[in-house]
């Protein structure tokens, strides 16, 4: 914990089918003084998926839903659009053509009202897809954000109250909610990085828009009870060839992914949750009826206070395996104490340069040699600038907006040594051409 800068963890564990350990560590929030228990709500991130994949497998085992049927069928907002193709399987498989990048794309209006996830994915709905439904695996939280409405439409219930009487009150777990546009304060404080510290966000609302991807806030205990349920091979909230069908390859373009979980060669499950300043894993072992779910609250840093090798190494020391050591960090950290120096060293060189402004103004007398040196660093810079503003993010498949609500420390240092390479470009350029001697 002290390595990863984690406030508080906690954890539970699945043996046999039935809950063997649960545990916590530490505090809701940096400074305070109430603990985190193992009936402590998180929000529990992407793993959230997986209950929106179950709500949907609910209603096509009610006749609601067909798997293979096209999104434009339930939601009107899609027809007659490219994205109006889209089957709900392949939403549920990540394999609908919306990238990573469509998937996190910014929702500007308000994210609270009774209404917002209409509004969000009548959005979505005029967006063309990336790829070609059905042509290619790529995870986006588009996905999930359409099949929640889907479950709105099919049931006649919002997302909210649909999973809790569904889902959440029939498994048992009341100490967990959906997110629904309120303050909760019973949750989990996130915490995010900040140049090797950890910032604590403040309480607000819970977002409607993505709850279905990201938004259910649950205990280590009563994830335990759901893992349990998904385990235990009976027919109860859903069939138990339903949820055998959630945990197995959904296709032959998505091996690795079923319905809200990845699955594994091995017959392992598992699924990581990232919110901003909460990191969550869950793993399963259906032949063993084995599980191990961990929560922190706090996000990882770039290489410094990660929580991977907490969280997997937790994980791992309960379900048999060989513990995790995260060792790999070192590239990372690399990577970020250059972007952190960078802006430093951008912001001595123009000092360097005024200092030294006689022999810069030379250059403009010295040919192409002495021009070259002048312009050539407004070329790379300004591309530098391009790289870390537009093709990392584009890389990383969230814009910068959305990256900084997980590493807020990570963005700035990007900007600001994107921002400051081309200040120190241009202003050698003024210093050489703004002090030239004038013919008389």
């Amino acid at each position: 914990m002290p390595a990863a800068g984690v406030p508080g963890v906690a954890y539970a564990v699945v043996q046999d089918g039935e809950i063997a350990s649960a545990g916590a560590r530490g505090v809701l929030e940096i400074g305070g003084d109430a603990t985190v228990t193992p009936d402590t709500p998180f929000v529990i991130g992407s793993i959230s998926k997986s209950f929106t994949a179950l709500a949907v497998m609910q209603l096509v085992e009610a006749g609601e839903i067909d798997l293979d049927a096209e999104i434009s069928r339930y939601v009107d907002d899609f027809s007659g659009r490219p994205s109006g193709a889209i089957t709900i399987r392949q939403l549920l498989s990540h394999t609908s053509g919306f990238s990573t990048g469509q998937g996190n794309a910014p929702y500007r209006d308000a994210p609270y009202d009774d209404d917002a996830l209409a509004r969000g994915v009548a959005r979505l709905a005029e967006t063309t897809p990336a790829h070609v439904p059905g042509s290619t695996w790529e995870y986006s939280n588009a996905n999930y954000q359409i099949a929640g409405r889907l479950i709105e439409i099919a049931s006649g219930e919002d997302y909210q109250t649909y999973v809790t009487t569904r889902i959440l009150e029939p498994v048992g777990m009341h100490d967990s909610f959906v997110a629904d546009g309120e303050v909760h304060d019973s949750a989990a404080n996130g915490h995010v990085p900040w140049f090797g510290t950890k910032l604590t966000l403040a309480d607000g609302p819970t977002d409607r828009v993505t709850a279905p991807q990201g938004g259910i806030f649950a205990s280590a205990n009563d994830v335990a009870r759901y893992l349990q349920m998904l385990m235990n091979g009976e027919d109860d909230v859903l069939s138990a060839d339903g949820k055998a069908q959630m945990m197995r390859p959904a296709s032959d373009v998505s091996p690795y992914y079923g319905f809200g979980w990845n699955v594994e060669p091995d017959g392992s499950v598992w699924h990581t949750g990232v919110s901003p300043g909460v990191e969550t894993l869950a793993t399963m072992i259906p032949a063993e009826s084995t599980a191990a779910i961990v929560l922190v609250n706090a996000g990882g840093g770039m290489g410094f206070q990660e929580t991977v090798a907490l969280r997997v190494g937790i994980s791992d020391t309960a379900l048999g395996r060989d513990y995790y050591d995260g060792s790999s960090a070192w590239i990372l950290q690399v990577q970020f104490v250059g972007l952190v120096i960078l802006p430093i060293v951008y912001l001595l060189s123009m000092v360097w340069a005024w200092l030294r402004r006689t022999k810069v103004r030379a250059k403009t007398q010295s040919g192409v040699p002495g021009l070259f040196s002048l312009w050539f660093p407004l070329l790379t810079t300004t591309a530098a600038a391009w790289v870390l503003l537009g093709l990392v993010p584009s890389l990383n498949g969230s814009p910068l907006a959305h990256w900084a609500l997980f590493q807020p420390d990570v963005v700035l240092a990007i900007v600001a040594s994107a921002v400051t390479g081309v200040m120190w470009a241009g202003f050698r350029l003024l210093v050489a051409y703004s002090g030239r001697a004038r013919p008389a």
